[in-house]
């Protein structure tokens, strides 16, 4: 990306249940608070685990509180993903749609969020055509570091739905980084295999991204037990080996994220747990290493 421009970093798995969402917010969260960085976070699932999350995490927790009171005018506004996704594809119209805070909800001054919306069912039955949506999240970052109303973000996180949609293309083939969360278990080389396989394909004929592969909800105290060294092992295997078959950067982690019961409750209880923040503070240096390599 031109000099200046915020780093961009997707998370993706096509495999449920591997905290990608969670991820998301606990890097958001200690580049934020720790880093004393802007952030700007985009929940792009369907399924509105971050949007519900964070509405969640509001004072009183329940879902009446700021954030519903301010997602409720951004919706009633037009002013959401789908209504930004809605503007850039009208044929042969100019991408008109303005972006503030009326787009962008602050979570704290400087960790910011653009939610999910129902609407994007829609665009996962592909109501929108490939070539259509391909430039809309480049475009869209731009006139976001382009606004005079919004801060100047150093990162901006992307979380992706569990599958390949259209919107995922759009972030792939413009993203300086994908993170692949994966859990110590049987399915987590065959998974990695699966996407490492699929993104050449999928994101081409644009550049390929960086991809950093990690071990997620790893069993540690503290050092990762027996198991779990074996499936750290067999995932980086076959990081190298598709690496070397698919031409592609992409690497597995030594940085780790331990299991805890509390990082659960990461996003609804307001923060990482204390214990993971060196977890994700490791994840990060590694992150920005290989992205400045």
């Amino acid at each position: 990306m031109a000099d200046g421009s915020p780093k961009t970093i997707a998370t993706i798995n096509f495999k449920g249940g591997v905290g990608k969402t969670t991820v998301t917010w606990c890097l958001g969260d200690v580049l934020s608070s720790m880093a004393n960085d802007n952030v700007l976070m985009f929940d792009l699932d369907a399924q509105m685990s971050l949007t519900q999350a964070i509405a969640l995490n509001e004072n009183t927790g329940t879902l009446f509180d700021q954030f519903d009171k301010w997602y409720q005018k951004s919706l009633a506004r037009k002013k959401t993903i789908f209504d930004a996704l809605d503007a850039f594809t009208k044929t042969g119209q100019h991408f008109d749609f303005a972006v503030g805070y009326d787009f962008v909800y602050q979570i704290s001054k400087q960790l910011h969020f653009v939610p999910s919306v129902e609407d994007l069912y829609w665009q996962e039955l592909e109501v929108f055509d490939r070539d259509g949506v391909k430039d809309f999240v480049r475009r869209l970052l731009g006139k976001i570091s382009n606004s005079p109303k919004l801060a100047r973000y150093k990162h901006v996180l992307f979380d992706c739905p569990p599958s390949f949609t259209l919107l995922s293309y759009s972030v792939l083939s413009c993203c300086d980084l994908v993170l692949i969360p994966v859990n110590p278990d049987y399915f987590a080389s065959r998974g990695v295999s699966l996407i490492l396989n699929s993104l050449r394909l999928r994101i081409e004929p644009h550049p390929i991204p960086k991809i950093g592969v990690f071990m997620n909800k790893a069993k540690a105290q503290p050092n990762p037990t027996k198991e779990t060294r074996f499936y750290m092992r067999e995932v980086e295997r076959v990081c190298q080996d598709t690496a070397q078959q698919q031409k592609i950067n992409a690497r597995f982690f030594k940085s780790y994220v331990r299991e805890r019961v509390g990082i659960k409750r990461a996003i609804t209880g307001g923060g990482v747990p204390t214990e993971l923040v060196g977890d994700f503070q490791n994840l990060w240096k590694e992150s920005i290493a290989f992205l400045n390599e």
